[in-house]
């Protein structure tokens, strides 16, 4: 019985949490052997961008180097939040107001 009650809380969950139905708006993309670049934009106010290029191609240090970000809008605070990075050689490295920033050593 416990088994049935936990199926169909679940199955519940998962018919109040559906996923939100947003129209794509815009979708870019152009993609190259050595640099790329994608763009989304959708109806619910989420856009992504995103530009990339491979450096010292043809070398052992050859490494992808990622400029971009995303941004959407809080559904229930209509709150907008952007989020801009740089993915390289030192890793991933995001920026946006709402994030917590080390202190500086």
């Amino acid at each position: 019985m416990k088994f049935l009650v936990l199926v169909f809380v679940a199955l519940f969950a998962m018919a109040v949490a559906r996923p939100n139905e947003a129209q794509i708006l815009r979708q870019d993309s152009d993609v190259g052997p050595d640099k790329w670049s994608s763009a989304l934009e959708t109806s619910d106010g989420t856009k992504i961008e995103e530009q990339g290029v491979l450096k010292d191609v043809g070398t052992e240090h050859e490494a992808a180097v990622v400029h971009g970000s995303y941004s959407w809008v809080d559904e229930k605070t209509g709150e907008k939040f952007t989020v801009t990075y740089v993915a390289d050689e030192n890793g991933f490295q995001p920026q946006g107001a709402h994030l917590p920033v080390a202190p500086v050593a």
